[in-house]
């Protein structure tokens, strides 16, 4: 790995990214309180509503191989590796969603592509957290 790939790599952050921020500060908005990150959860959900058994999950489309066009990109150099981490990502998601549900609780994925139109974005949380 080159000296300028482990100063980006780095850089990458697992939680409280840019998307995540923004999610949290619309559902802090709507008037929804929550938890980070609880430990004891499945998969470390960004979001969880205790109260309510809900949990969200903010996705970056890349890392966890969402279907759009940033999520299929192929990344130019060490492509093995990286289709092999995508797809253990992937796997872990699911594990993760699936146990989630078998204690209970329900899930909701927000992709980092769909955080471009606000309005939906909130009009989905609501309706989630409303349920």
């Amino acid at each position: 790995m080159t000296a300028d790939r482990s100063r980006i790599m780095r850089a990458v952050k697992s939680r409280d990214t840019a998307p995540e921020l923004l999610v949290r500060r619309m559902i802090h908005r709507l008037g929804y309180r929550y938890r980070l990150h609880r430990k004891d959860l499945p998969g470390k959900p960004d979001l969880a509503f205790i109260k309510a058994r809900k949990v969200v999950f903010v996705h970056g489309c890349f890392w966890h191989g969402h279907t759009c066009d940033r999520g299929r990109r192929v990344p130019k150099t060490n492509t093995a590796y990286w289709l092999k981490k995508i797809s253990r990502n992937r796997v872990r998601d699911s594990n993760s969603v699936k146990a989630l549900r078998k204690m209970g609780w329900k899930t909701l994925i927000l992709w980092e592509c769909k955080l471009k139109k606000p309005e939906q974005l909130a009009a989905q949380i609501a309706k989630f957290l409303d349920s």
